[in-house]
């Protein structure tokens, strides 16, 4: 048995790990915009990041010590309101200067320091402000569950709260913890994992089955997730190992790895469907199930697509439960099936309805069917009555506050 179970706390919840936050006024006023996460020890770390041809200068930065460096991580610095995305030369001299004050003030080599960078496109971060920021932090880290917490408030953007999780499991009959935070509520459609996510864990893993386990498990949880069809520049996953829970170390895939990718399973899809949930002016999850289908990779893409389509997304908000723009959906995915075959249900507050069958509109009552859409998470099942494989998407309805939002967002 792992003894898998849900503890309080976030990025602090493991063996060695401290938090602190502070308000270095980079564009915020008035609010906290910066976090530190550090271990005591050196850690193993994996990470994915953005397929966006356009990427921010630290995702450049942490992909190359993720992926080139065999120099362990101590230490991940965040700040929030600028995103250091299409700054040229001079996003990356930030980079390295946050870097180095961060070395200097934890007395860490620079390359063992994971930046991460959200908010506007196309602004320079004060080197200054970002500096002194980081002296703060250092000053006030500590392991504390509250100074985790705090962390995942300061990198908020768009985001109405904080996100973050902690999970307890067994390991060869040590207590194993994994905890992590996240953000994002717009520009959310990964093509990779989201946003930004920070993992952080006291078992003992190989670098490498680190690196594979996080790749498979965002392509499940953070890749599902949609918010507005808008992949960002500066999407980063990192997750850091620290060993501290003394676990036998998992050099290969067996039963503890499996354990391992559990945890990190559920952790991911926490994050994400909770990211999803918290799109941009929303008022709903919405989750779009794909059964029976012939192969895996057709009915991921058929429910991101019923997720990603704006007149579904307008018409849960509406409490519309107009199928058709489902069918159209999946109609263009780029997947062949019959439409005649197709069975659709949506789902809300414990009941279940179903919409369409056989070809046209089922028997069901609008105006039941508008209560049903009413609750705060709506599912939308699609029985394509083809194969044995299915597959599960994230995203929110599409509200006024969306545009509202966005129209102004630099200012």
């Amino acid at each position: 048995m792992d003894n898998m179970k849900t503890i309080e706390g976030g990025v602090t919840a493991a063996k060695g790990f401290e938090a602190a936050s502070c308000a270095a006024g980079i564009k915020y006023q008035g609010r906290t915009d910066m976090a530190l996460v550090y271990s005591k020890t050196p850690c193993t770390a994996a990470g994915t990041f953005t397929s966006n041809v356009v990427k921010a200068a630290p995702v450049l930065w942490d992909r190359a010590i993720v992926r080139e460096s065999t120099q362990p991580v101590h230490a991940v610095i965040v700040n929030s309101g600028i995103a250091n995305a299409c700054t040229g030369k001079e996003g990356m001299d930030i980079c390295k200067k946050t870097a180095q004050a961060a070395a200097d003030a934890l007395s860490i080599p620079e390359k063992s320091v994971i930046l991460g960078s959200t908010g506007v496109i196309g602004m320079q971060i004060p080197v200054d402000k970002i500096t002194a920021g980081v002296k703060v932090l250092a000053g006030k880290k500590e392991a504390t569950l509250s100074a985790g917490s705090a962390a995942a408030s300061a990198i908020m953007t768009t985001d109405t709260h904080k996100k973050e999780i902690a999970l307890s499991f067994e390991i060869g009959g040590k207590t194993c913890v994994l905890g992590g935070m996240s953000k994002g509520s717009g520009m959310i459609h990964p093509n990779m994992c989201t946003m930004l996510c920070f993992l952080t864990s006291d078992v003992a893993i190989d670098k490498a089955l680190l690196q594979e386990a996080v790749s498979e498990v965002v392509t499940d949880t953070f890749n599902m997730i949609s918010v507005d069809g808008d992949t960002s520049t500066n999407d980063t996953l990192v997750c850091l190992a620290n060993g501290l829970a003394e676990n036998p170390p998992i050099t290969e895939k067996n039963g503890d790895y499996e354990t391992f990718r559990k945890a990190l399973f559920t952790v991911c899809k926490s994050l994400a469907t909770e990211m999803a949930g918290d799109g941009e002016g929303a008022t709903k999850l919405i989750e779009s199930n794909v059964i029976h289908m012939d192969t895996k990779e057709h009915a991921k893409i058929l429910a991101k697509s019923v997720i990603t389509s704006n007149l579904t997304k307008a018409a849960i908000f509406g409490k519309d439960a107009n199928w058709g723009r489902v069918l159209c959906a999946l109609g263009y995915a780029g997947v062949d099936f019959n439409p005649e075959h197709v069975d659709l249900w949506f789902e809300g507050g414990g009941k279940k309805m179903l919409i369409f069958t056989n070809g046209s509109a089922a028997d069901y009552s609008e105006d039941e069917a508008a209560k049903l859409l009413s609750n705060e998470k709506v599912i939308i099942t699609s029985d394509m009555h083809m194969g044995e494989e299915s597959a599960t998407a994230w995203g929110c309805d599409l509200t006024y506050d969306y545009v509202k939002i966005n129209a102004d967002y630099r200012s």
